[in-house]
């Protein structure tokens, strides 16, 4: 079996899943519009208040990880880097409690290695900065134009915005930050952070044991299903990739969407296999995080949707430190959305875009204050399975993440439980 470890750097997006590992010109928009429409939560028509909102997220496009070895290279030059003067915002990256940022041993492991053109791998790019600003407008429209639900300009006691410790997360949440309140700010927008080991936005395979374990093993054969490895062994034929140079449809597929996004050039060997490599590597991720195997599944989301029902909790019972917040915001990766959609039932077998969020809304019954929870994905409203309609009554859907959602207790007296399993 191969090593984790030492391949890591090379699965796009998911190598963030196995990065924490590698240790070991648009104008801004007036708020007339706001006041001018009727507010859509407060018509009589609607029995529904919206009480809390939380949004998962991608960050936006990127350099690629790592370049498909033997093939047609690509510059990715600085230029490809440079921020958009409507992204701009003051913020400051911080621990969880406020303190300095912690060390970023997944960011420094991209460092490491230059791409072609002059630029490190996995770094947000101006078309990715746009993606996350769009994304921070369309949440305008929907909290603050359609519907007076957030204040027009941002404050931390309403908003709280957390990201994983990589550089492109962070900016990623910068600039939906500057698309959402259009650059008007009170204070410091305060970006927060955690260490590697305790990291819970992504499946976290440096500070979990157990999931090390069993993620492994899923990984090294996700590669070797019989369908995938003929189909794997064919496309490398096609593009000449010799055969000691390791490949996956994970790795091909990154480049290949952080090429095409960019403008920049693929292989034409690769025209005929676009959609087998889109397939095979989504039939990869399913491999890995299969919804049956719940003990996996549990280790890879567990923590982040217990915290996600935990927010939902203190809002109805007034317990929040912070009884004006309103909206959380979660800045992460496709290996964050992944996993969840499959605890939601709803992942469609589509890889997510860059910028591709998951939205919980809770929503109380104007009248007989039941609580409601509605999901979108991409901005379309999901029907969960289980759940009695769109608007899932809160029991309901604390049935359905029951199955995955751990407590921080419980998530570490797992991760711990690795008696007579064998290592990678």
């Amino acid at each position: 079996m191969r090593s984790l470890w030492g391949t890591a750097g090379v699965l796009g997006s998911v190598s963030v899943a196995f990065g924490s590992m590698l240790w070991s010109q648009q104008k801004p928009e007036s708020d007339q519009f706001a006041s001018s429409c009727v507010p859509a939560d407060a018509t009589p028509r609607s029995p529904y208040e919206l009480k809390l909102v939380q949004v998962l997220f991608r960050h936006g496009a990127r350099t690629p990880l790592k370049s498909i070895p033997d093939v047609m290279e690509v510059q990715w030059v600085p230029t490809l880097l440079e921020p958009p003067p409507h992204t701009d915002i003051r913020y400051v990256v911080t621990d969880l409690d406020g303190g300095p940022r912690p060390p970023a041993p997944v960011e420094d492991s991209y460092r490491k290695d230059i791409l072609t053109g002059g630029t490190f791998p996995g770094q947000l790019t101006t078309v990715g900065m746009q993606q996350l600003y769009e994304l921070g407008r369309r949440l305008r429209r929907s909290y603050i134009e359609e519907r007076p639900f957030l204040n027009s300009s941002f404050s931390p006691a309403e908003v709280y915005v957390r990201s994983t410790n990589i550089v492109r997360t962070i900016e990623s949440a910068k600039c939906l930050v500057a698309g959402l309140f259009q650059q008007k700010q009170k204070e410091i927008v305060p970006i927060l952070t955690t260490e590697a080991e305790s990291e819970i936005l992504y499946p976290n395979y440096h500070g979990c044991q157990l999931l090390k374990i069993l993620g492994s093993h899923r990984w090294a054969e996700s590669s070797t299903l019989p369908e995938i490895a003929a189909d794997l062994q064919s496309i490398q034929s096609a593009l000449g990739i010799a055969a000691h140079q390791h490949v996956d449809f994970i790795l091909i597929r990154d480049d290949i969407v952080a090429r095409e996004t960019h403008g920049l050039p693929c292989p034409p060997a690769l025209d005929t296999w676009r959609n087998k490599v889109d397939q095979r590597a989504v039939d990869m991720i399913y491999h890995v995080y299969e919804p049956k195997n719940r003990e996996n599944l549990q280790l890879c989301v567990g923590p982040l949707l217990h915290i996600l029902l935990d927010n939902i909790e203190e809002k109805l019972q007034g317990t929040s430190s912070e009884p004006n917040r309103k909206l959380f915001l979660y800045s992460a990766h496709d290996t964050t959305l992944i996993p969840c959609l499959m605890a939601l039932g709803i992942f469609d077998m589509k890889w997510p875009p860059y910028a591709a969020d998951v939205t919980l809304e809770l929503h109380q019954n104007r009248q007989t204050n039941e609580a409601f929870v509605k999901v979108s994905y991409m901005g379309e409203d999901q029907l969960i399975p289980s759940c009695s309609g769109v608007y899932c009554p809160l029991k309901e859907f604390k049935q359905v993440l029951s199955t995955y959602s751990l407590t921080s207790e419980l998530y570490k007296s797992l991760c711990n439980k690795t008696e007579g399993l064998t290592q990678p």
